[in-house]
């Protein structure tokens, strides 16, 4: 049976960091508001559902058969060892999902950048707070996720290719993800540093270089980076850092 991967359509957002685990291994799966007939209502009414006994509060959230499991890290915590993106060992495994858990915090704050207020208004109307958050976020806190993100890689006793272990991981696949969004977000910024960062960039170009994953990339299931998603280009907010 195929896993159902319910998340806003039209973005890539925190369903993406889901997608690609699918999609490395070549998984069966559906995205559902993609679909013809299903859409976001399908979505909403499990969401809102006055029957269903374990509701997820928001998407990204994956069913499998019965069973749905929400959060991006707590899914790919659950498919890891399924898709054989998880290490053997079991505390490894915990050791991969403490990164993961990382990488949503820095998700977190990237999206902030052009939301510092208030998620209910638009960008238009948090403009100013919204240009001092993202000198702040390229300032500071880029600096200290990525470097941490860099010394994880160089300090990895099995070499700096992944971030645990010497297979390749979920959490591997995410900070693709992550450098790619902050590079369509903040290219300037990320051009000026990127010289800080070699192994986190050559992960990136290697994950990129996989077969699935660059099919994926080249394929009409990638959807493109939009100004509606978590990684969003203003170029009034992309200082050089």
């Amino acid at each position: 049976m195929a896993y159902e991967l319910y998340y806003w359509d039209g973005i890539q957002g925190r369903g993406e960091f889901v997608r690609l685990a699918l999609e490395e291994v070549g998984a069966a799966y559906i995205d559902v508001t993609r679909q013809p007939g299903r859409g976001t209502g399908a979505m909403m009414d499990i969401m809102e559902s006055e029957s269903e006994t374990h509701i997820p509060f928001a998407p990204p959230f994956l069913k499998d058969g019965d069973l749905i499991i929400p959060h991006v890290a707590n899914i790919l915590f659950y498919l890891g060892p399924k898709l054989g993106l998880a290490p053997e060992d079991d505390g490894l495994r915990h050791v991969v999902n403490g990164l993961q858990l990382t990488v949503t915090d820095f998700v977190a704050e990237a999206h902030d950048t052009h939301h510092p207020i208030d998620m209910s208004l638009y960008y238009e109307d948090q403009k100013p707070e919204a240009k001092a958050r993202s000198a702040a976020f390229i300032r500071d806190r880029i600096p200290k996720f990525l470097g941490y993100f860099e010394r994880v890689l160089r300090q990895n006793p099995k070499g700096p290719n992944h971030l645990v272990g010497d297979a390749l991981t979920y959490v591997d696949l995410s900070l693709f993800q992550v450098i790619e969004g902050l590079n369509y977000a903040f290219p300037k910024a990320m051009t000026k540093r990127k010289a800080e960062y070699p192994c986190l960039l050559a992960l990136h170009d290697a994950v990129a270089k996989r077969p699935n994953i660059a099919s994926y990339l080249a394929s009409a299931r990638r959807l493109a980076f939009n100004e509606e998603g978590i990684f969003r280009h203003y170029p009034e907010l992309d200082g050089a850092g």
